[in-house]
């Protein structure tokens, strides 16, 4: 297409069905704002500017979408689609061409929109579907020839009309200077009081324009949102786009039903995901990666082999070899394990590095802490890094084993080979390749009576 591409989007409604506080436009699907997902397509295209029309809540569309170059375009009065286009044509030259998205309809697939683009032969495109249920969707109507003559929105609709199965989307190309034209002319004289967008095919045929209908083969993704059970179906959508692309890719995904992708997954040949797996942020995942039941990951890197048990939840984790964790482990920010760690049951880390064959395998929390190789952090064990104002570090040099319920207070230092005795609490360095042991001597008091409690009414 040689004219330059401007790209409108219309994302200015207020979504009262959705009974929410948020624009609409910036309720999630996969995570993230629907109006992220069209903009990320629209990019895609590489237009020479996007312009977004927004309504209330201006300052917090803005805010959620700020990585991204846009025109903003505030609509001060809802006056329907036909208004809303208004706002953005100042800044579009009439030399251009106008494709014109809609912010509740996030997963518009881009392929589509790139056929629309590439034979832009007509003045006039809109993108059509087939739903099984038409209702409330403005319906296509053709003359005798097939050539669309006008859309009708379903309230202004007749009962004959109410009965045609193609819909519009409101996804539409046209020329900018005929479209500006188009826009002039528009009334206000329906049901809604509003200027629609759809009143200028009628407006195109009268003048004998070509209006080119170009029909979406899957209308799954081409539909909007209004409340909360569409946002729902857009959900299922989703879920089920993201996890064949991964299946494809040769991942065994146990039910596709039950994984949630609400970020960016880059998967190796056979790794496996279990039921109920929620994925998140940026994922990197290497080959035969086990992730079981329940497990939640947010931005995550994980290598070849390491194997994540049920119902364990890790953020900004890196593994750089194969690695075990879990069941109903807690991984935070800044854990870094080499290969051979084990992680297990109710173990926490944050901002920890375990070196080679290192393990915890039970009942810990190690922050703050940087471990060796071939370690054994006991039952029970954790680093007390905290003192109420400021982090402290714990370093444990390779091959110490830490006996259980040890409570280590950082700053400190356990040198290599070191053996802390179960109980302890090390507050200073412990010397490398000798016994630590600090705990009270036990004692028994001989001739002891365990109390007895009283029988009621007894004084």
């Amino acid at each position: 297409m040689s004219k330059p591409l401007h790209i409108v989007i219309l994302a200015a409604g207020e979504g009262t069905r959705m009974k929410s506080g948020l624009p609409k436009v910036l309720h999630s699907i996969g995570g993230r704002p629907m109006l992220l997902h069209l903009l990320e397509t629209a990019a895609a295209l590489q237009p020479a500017a996007v312009h977004v029309v927004v309504g209330n809540g201006e300052e917090q569309v803005r805010a959620a979408c700020a990585e991204h170059d846009v025109d903003w375009v505030l609509q001060q009065q809802r006056r329907g689609t036909g208004h809303a286009v208004m706002q953005a044509m100042p800044a579009i030259p009439d030399d251009a061409s106008i494709l014109i998205l809609l912010g509740d309809h996030p997963l518009t697939p881009g392929a589509v929109l790139r056929e629309m683009i590439d034979d832009a032969s007509a003045p006039l495109s809109v993108l059509t579907i087939e739903p099984d249920d038409p209702t409330g969707y403005g319906r296509v109507v053709r003359d005798h020839d097939g050539e669309i003559m006008a859309v009708v929105e379903d309230r202004d609709a007749t009962p004959q009309q109410r009965q045609f199965r193609e819909v519009n989307t409101g996804i539409m190309l046209a020329d900018a200077a005929r479209l500006r034209a188009w826009l002039n002319g528009l009334g206000c004289d329906n049901a809604k009081q509003e200027y629609y967008l759809t009143d200028i095919f009628a407006m195109a045929h009268g003048e004998r324009a070509r209006i080119r209908g170009v029909l979406a083969r899957d209308p799954r993704d081409l539909q909007g949102v209004n409340d909360r059970n569409q946002l729902a179906v857009l959900e299922s959508r989703y879920r089920s786009r993201r996890a064949a692309e991964l299946m494809a890719a040769g991942v065994q995904i146990i039910d596709p039903c039950r994984v949630d992708v609400r970020g960016r997954v880059e998967a190796a040949p056979d790794v496996c995901i279990d039921v109920n797996v929620v994925l998140e942020g940026e994922i990197r995942l290497g080959e035969g990666v086990l992730l079981g039941p329940g497990c939640v990951l947010r931005d995550c890197q994980l290598a070849a082999g390491t194997v994540v048990h049920a119902h364990s939840v890790l953020e900004g984790v890196t593994t750089t070899g194969a690695c075990d964790i879990g069941p109903f482990a807690r991984l935070r920010p800044g854990t870094v394990l080499a290969g051979g760690c084990r992680i297990g049951n109710f173990v926490e880390a944050k901002n920890a590095r375990l070196g080679q064959g290192s393990k915890a395998s039970h009942l810990t929390y190690l922050g703050d802490t940087e471990i060796g190789r071939n370690v054994n952090i006991g039952a029970g064990t954790i680093t007390c890094n905290y003192d109420g104002a400021n982090k402290h570090r714990t370093i444990i040099e390779d091959e110490v084993f830490v006996g259980s319920n040890t409570a280590l207070v950082a700053p400190v230092k356990i040198h290599r080979g070191a053996t802390i005795g179960a109980g302890s609490t090390v507050s200073k360095d412990a010397p490398p390749d000798s016994l630590t042991v600090s705990r009270a001597r036990q004692a028994t008091i001989k001739g002891w009576k365990r109390p007895i409690k009283k029988a009621r009414g007894e004084a």
